[in-house]
């Protein structure tokens, strides 16, 4: 049973990958968010909401302790939030990080100039990507709330593929990354329909 710690888990994707991984995985969930009140326990036998906000070192290193993933679905101060998720997961011995940014972080869209909109996206990155962690950094286009169905997946340095990407499709794929180890480690991947 992989014990997974959702940051930011009150956000449409996050939400949407608990629902997912209750419903497909054995998985136990921790629902890390500023406000708990937003939030209802979805399974009070496999889920524990925790109040607390991701710029909080000890609230955050305490959120860690028996998890085996952390999963991070933050906005806002980004670059500040990764450091400080890195500087957590180092601090509570784990080493398995899947961090949501955003498609064209790398320039990698066909016909998009740069875009300062996406700085926090790219700085964030960066910074996990000069750690040692194990991390997995998902670009996923726009999101749709089409059924869930075939994704391109693109690394980076590649064309990103695409332009939109189902919820359901993305929040199985966040499924399959956390409940396995191995997969797409130490990578950067864009996401898509096909």
């Amino acid at each position: 049973m992989t014990r997974i710690l959702i940051l930011g888990a009150n956000g449409q994707l996050a939400r949407t990958t608990s629902r997912v991984l209750l419903g497909t995985t054995d998985a136990t969930l921790t629902l890390y968010l500023r406000r708990a009140s937003r939030l209802a326990n979805p399974d009070t036998a496999r889920c524990r909401i925790v109040e607390g906000d991701v710029l909080d070192p000890g609230a955050l290193r305490a959120a860690m302790q028996g998890q085996d993933v952390v999963y991070a679905n933050v906005a806002g101060e980004m670059a500040r939030q990764a450091q400080t998720i890195i500087d957590a997961m180092h601090e509570a011995g784990m080493r398995r990080l899947i961090f949501i940014s955003s498609m064209g972080i790398y320039g990698e869209v066909p016909g998009e100039k740069y875009r300062s909109i996406l700085d926090p996206y790219r700085d964030s990155a960066a910074i996990i990507e000069a750690s040692d962690l194990d991390f997995t950094i998902l670009r996923p286009g726009w999101f749709t709330h089409d059924p869930a169905g075939s994704y391109s997946i693109t690394r980076k340095g590649e064309p990103f593929q695409g332009h939109d990407i189902s919820l359901e499709s993305l929040a199985g794929l966040i499924a399959k990354i956390a409940t396995t180890p191995e997969l797409h480690v130490r990578d950067s991947i864009g996401v898509s329909d096909r």
